[in-house]
């Protein structure tokens, strides 16, 4: 059948199975709306607050479903307004397919009005990026970006349409989405001989997860691998819930906020099983230093992450799913009773704690786990906060922490919170956030207020930029430059301004049923909740030091 491009694109995202998009609409774009307002009931538009958000949202459908998240916007600022939500989707390897239109093939390149090259700005941030300009290679160009976003080690892909193109006729024919099989050419028997070697030797192993294992879906493969290497686990930031945070062996996070369990333990094991992981600086610390009394394997997707940032004994390439089910089958259950019990002694001598006294971001971390455990999604943006939510609430599954690992973004967290609650009706979604990074996007609130999608915003207001504090305070002096936040901002009265609830919550006690009211209310709402200006994130590693010199409030109190 003969179609526009605006309409092909529509047809193209019904082909991938697309059931929802966000974006803002704009003149360049102005066709493919037009296309969209037709099958209205066939994709769902979630327009949002700014383009950011709608990046952001994208990204959080696509981290929570599994599936592609899909972002549209105008030309010009419209197209550069996505830059952060692509970039963060980059460097945490989330699948979103961001469609831009651009000025007609004859504007191109004469700085006409809302033009820009987005596409070149793009190609560092994007698994790849394509312009289209003649509509009969529309179709699949989209096909491929939906394609090549999934394939493999995930990422966002972006098509850049003119507008001409958007408005061009010509043939279109339906075509049925390939299957995507997992990535396994490069496995090769004798790296999995090599590696169960080394598994079957070791008499201190330890296991080390990242967000690969989360990406795959290797959940039940992971577990087994620990169960016969009676190995205790720790995870990243990225890798929470591939693992489940309630097994006994589980050590909790690896690296600059880790415990002390993590670190010491890591550090003392004789060989380091990886499984999805980058050894990023945040988990390494100082490169030299970390795990040197260990062998090292490592498991990954993707072969430029192989001695990228450390170098390793062993490895083993492919998706981490179909690797652990080879791997399984070549490893012995094994016992190590002196090592198990060593490990017991680190957890047992140094648990995670906090003061009890008053409200604090650690106790309110624990009352949504409490509330919220195995039926929620937790959304976060960047800081302390964070920090505190990989600490204190136990992740017994995949999917269900949404938060900027490698970016660091803040504003992340509350249009990827609406991402995760629309992909996901039927579970609680909480965005976690602090003041600093609730200002960066808080406007968001009234695109949740305006669909009534029940989002819960908590926001652990400390009226500084806490982690910034953090270093100020044990690095720089106390000199608190630009930190402090105490300004008249009312974020009740914000949250009613733009249709929300809102609650202020300054009282321990308080807490947890102004969360189960929240959590029951069905509509928008945000808790701000009032704590102390220098609680801090402990254990800490100071940067660029080894993960072994681990340190908390009691080390401090002891200098």
């Amino acid at each position: 059948m003969r179609l526009n491009g605006s309409e092909i694109v529509v047809e193209c995202l019904k082909e991938q199975g697309v059931d929802t998009v966000f974006g803002y609409p704009g003149g360049a774009i102005l066709n493919v709306y037009d296309a969209l307002y037709k099958h209205s009931s066939e994709i769902r538009h979630i327009l949002t607050s700014h383009e950011q958000g709608a990046a952001h949202a994208a990204d959080g459908y696509a981290r929570s479903t599994g599936k592609v998240g899909v972002c549209l916007s105008t030309s010009g600022p419209g197209a550069t307004n996505l830059v952060t939500g692509i970039a963060t989707a980059y460097m945490d390897s989330v699948p979103i397919v961001a469609i831009t239109a651009n000025v007609s093939v004859p504007q191109l390149g004469r700085d006409s009005f809302q033009e820009i090259d987005i596409a070149g700005v793009t190609m560092p941030i994007t698994k790849h990026n394509f312009i289209v300009k003649d509509v009969t290679k529309l179709a699949d160009t989209i096909r491929w970006a939906f394609r090549i976003a999934k394939e493999g080690r995930p990422g966002p892909v972006l098509v850049d349409i003119t507008k001409d193109a958007t408005a061009d006729e010509c043939e279109y024919e339906y075509q049925k989405p390939e299957p995507i099989e997992p990535s396994t050419e490069y496995i090769r028997e004798s790296d999995l001989d090599v590696a169960a070697e080394m598994i079957n030797r070791s008499r201190r192993p330890f296991i080390f997860v990242g967000g690969g294992a989360v990406i795959s879906g290797a959940s039940q493969e992971l577990k087994e691998l620990a169960d016969k290497m009676h190995a205790p686990v720790a995870d990243s930031l990225m890798g929470k819930g591939a693992y489940n945070g309630e097994e006994e062996m589980y050590c909790g996070m690896l690296g600059m906020h880790g415990t002390k369990a993590a670190n010491l333990g890591v550090t003392r094991c004789d060989l380091l099983v990886t499984v999805g992981a980058r050894f990023s600086d945040r988990v390494v610390g100082q490169a030299k230093s970390f795990a040197k009394n260990a062998k090292i394997l490592q498991i990954d997707v993707d072969p430029a992450e192989i001695n990228k940032n450390i170098v390793v004994d062993a490895s083993i390439i492919g998706d981490i799913k179909e690797v652990l089910k080879r791997l399984n089958k070549k490893v012995q259950d094994t016992r190590h009773d002196d090592w198990d019990e060593e490990i017991k002694e680190l957890k047992k001598k140094y648990p995670l704690k906090y003061k009890e006294e008053g409200l604090s971001g650690p106790y309110i971390v624990e009352e949504i786990y409490n509330l919220t455990r195995n039926k929620g999604i937790i959304v976060t943006e960047v800081g302390q906060h964070q920090m505190w939510a990989a600490q204190f609430y136990k992740y017994t599954k995949p999917r269900v922490l949404l938060t900027s690992g490698g970016l660091g973004t803040m504003g992340y967290g509350l249009g990827a919170a609406i991402g995760a609650k629309v992909g996901n009706p039927d579970k609680t979604v909480i965005n976690i956030a602090g003041d600093g990074c609730f200002r960066m996007n808080m406007n968001e609130i009234a695109t949740a207020a305006r669909y009534n999608i029940p989002v819960v915003q908590v926001v652990i207001n400390n009226h500084v930029l806490g982690m910034v504090r953090q270093w100020q305070t044990l690095f720089y002096g106390k000199r608190y430059s630009q930190t402090i936040l105490q300004d008249k901002v009312d974020f009740v009265k914000l949250a009613e301004a733009m249709g929300a609830e809102g609650m202020r919550i300054t009282k321990k006690e308080d807490f947890a049923p102004a969360l189960k009211y929240a959590i029951e209310l069905g509509r928008p709402i945000v808790l701000d909740c009032q704590i102390e200006a220098d609680d801090k994130v402990f254990p800490m590693v100071a940067p660029g030091q080894p993960i072994a010199d681990v340190f908390d409030q009691d080390d401090i109190a002891q200098e």
